[in-house]
Formats: C-alpha cells, sequence, structure tokens
C-alpha cells in the first residue's frame, strides 16, 4: 500500500541501478514509475508488474502533474538526451540522480537550466550485471549513498532525496561533487582498471594459468565481467580524477618491480596495503545528528561532516 507521505518517484532509466531503486522504491511503499529506452527492458519490467513505459513525454507529464521525484539512471552518453526532455516536460520536478560522477552531471543539469531543483545522488552499490533482469530491491542495502550538498542546494528537494535513499535502505554521504568525484576514482574507477589490467595480465600466462587461478584472481577480476560500455560510460566522465589515481597506483606499482630486482622483495608496499585494508575493515563511522535541512549553514555543516567520516542514517522530525 502506498504511504500518502511520500512523494511519487519516477526513475528514468530502469536498468541495474534505477530498476532497482524502482523496485526499492515500491517496496518501501512509494506510488513509483518509471522510464525506459527499450522496448525490452519496458516489456521485462513490466511483466514484473512495475509500471514502466517507454513514452518519455508521458512519463514526464505524469511527473510533472504529480510533482514527482525524478531519478536520472541513466549512462553519461544518454544524459542530455534525458536532460532535455526533463526540461521540456517537467522542469519543476525536483531532480536527482544516480550517476557515477557528480561534477559533469552538474555541469549538465545546470546547462539545461535545471539547477534550481537539483540534488546530485550515487549509491554505492552495483553488480557486474547489467539491465533490469540484474536489478533488486535489496542492492542498496546498508550501502552508502552520496549525497550532494554544494552551495545552493535546496533543503525541500535535499530532503525528499535523503527520505528515498534511507527508504531504499542506504545511509547517507554528505559530500560535494569535485570531493566525490575525486573519491570514487579511486574506491571505485580505479578498481575497474585494475581489474581489467589483471585479466588480461593473467590471461597472458594461457590456459594453464588461467586453470590454475583461484580465488585472488577471481575476485581482483570480479568487475573485469561488466560490459564494455558501461565501465567506459562509468569510468571515462572522470578522466582527470582517474588518471591521478592511476598516477599514484603506477607508482607504486613501479616501486615494488624496482625492489623486487633490485633485491628480491616487494618492498613496503605489501605493509602498506595490508594495513590500509585493515583500515578499511575497521572504519567507523559516526551519526550525523543535529543539523537540519535549511537551518542556518546547514550545508556546510553537512560538507564538514562528511568530510570527517560522519553518516546520517536517519533524518530528525
Amino acid at each position: 500500500m502506498t504511504d500518502d507521505r511520500k512523494s511519487a518517484i519516477c526513475v528514468l532509466g530502469t536498468g541495474l541501478i534505477g530498476g532497482s531503486v524502482l523496485r526499492a522504491a515500491v517496496a518501501a511503499g512509494y506510488d513509483a514509475w518509471g522510464y525506459n529506452r527499450s522496448e525490452a527492458g519496458t516489456r521485462a519490467a513490466r511483466s514484473d508488474g512495475f509500471d514502466v513505459d517507454s513514452d518519455i513525454e508521458a512519463v514526464l507529464r505524469r511527473a510533472a502533474a504529480a510533482d514527482a521525484l525524478l531519478v536520472v539512471g541513466v549512462p553519461m552518453p544518454a544524459l542530455d538526451a534525458i536532460l532535455s526532455d526533463v526540461a521540456l516536460f517537467a522542469p519543476g520536478c525536483p531532480l536527482t540522480d544516480v550517476v557515477s560522477v557528480k561534477a559533469p552531471v552538474a555541469t549538465a543539469v545546470h546547462r539545461h537550466e535545471l539547477g534550481a531543483h537539483y540534488v546530485g545522488g550515487h549509491p554505492m552499490a552495483g553488480t557486474a550485471e547489467s539491465g533490469w533482469a540484474a536489478s533488486t530491491s535489496e542492492l542498496f542495502r546498508g550501502a552508502a549513498w552520496a549525497i550532494g550538498v554544494d552551495t545552493g542546494t535546496r533543503a525541500e528537494p535535499w530532503t525528499r532525496v535523503a527520505r528515498l535513499a534511507l527508504d531504499c535502505g542506504s545511509y547517507l554521504v554528505p559530500v560535494v561533487a569535485a570531493e566525490h568525484d575525486r573519491a570514487v576514482a579511486r574506491v571505485s574507477h580505479l578498481p575497474h582498471v585494475l581489474a581489467e589490467a589483471l585479466a588480461v595480465a593473467g590471461a597472458a600466462g594461457g590456459d594453464l594459468a588461467l586453470g590454475l587461478a583461484a580465488g585472488s584472481f577471481r575476485d581482483g577480476t570480479r568487475v573485469a565481467a561488466t560490459a564494455p560500455g558501461l565501465v567506459r560510460a562509468i569510468c571515462e566522465p572522470n578522466a582527470d580524477a582517474l588518471r591521478d589515481a592511476l598516477d599514484d597506483a603506477l607508482r607504486l606499482l613501479t616501486d615494488a618491480r624496482d625492489t623486487l630486482a633490485a633485491d628480491g622483495a616487494l618492498g613496503a608496499l605489501i605493509d602498506a596495503g595490508y594495513s590500509e585494508r585493515d583500515r578499511y575493515d575497521t572504519l567507523e563511522r559516526w551519526d550525523i545528528t543535529g543539523i537540519r535541512p535549511g537551518d542556518h549553514d546547514w550545508l556546510e555543516k553537512l560538507h564538514e561532516a562528511g568530510q570527517r567520516g560522519g553518516v546520517i542514517r536517519e533524518l530528525g522530525a
């Protein structure tokens, strides 16, 4: 049953992430529907009982009439076309996205004059699979969901985005766009590139090497199973930050190679890697409380709290 206190949700793009948002929103009691460009994807969603249409004008006019929160779930190459439609048919709706980079999305949003109602978003969850069939209402359970606190963000749409993310089972990490992109370059986009490199280097050992490969190779190359076009769409819009991360990784690998050549040891990399992995495993997130959207300096306070590892697990009354 739909909870009348919850805003309507309109998801634009019902692949793995957008489809999972739609499923999770419906499961949480929202009146939610979606758009998918692919007729096959639309039919698949509808056969599962979800309200998805391939007519973007009809979907957005319905959203405008309901003052629905728009959730953009298309990859970067399709973003401008979707935003153009939003500007034409539903320019007054609150707007968020689940795209893996934030600064390029924000730039596009403002180019289409939709910035007044926009709040950046990025759930840190996914699989190597793609499309509606891979989506699940549980995908975001216990996951971090980055939420924008950039200058100019308004309290009302921010609260609606925050409530949706929490109702999907996530906790919120407040962050500004540029810092988000630098961070995900290292913990999301770099792992994709390293996984591809490991897959290629491992396979260079021939069938014998692949036949002997076990858990470390399987785990290290898991995301290399992601469709190449999707990896490019995720990583390439964040080229500058990813290049910096690659430079650091190459320096570490080069140092390890040089010490291995010089004295048969891998140097400091092994100990440092073990230490930083332990830091990740034991990192404690503390709860941000007492900051209400719309209060004086609320964006700056949330930004600072997010930088210090704070998260939001519930919204105050």
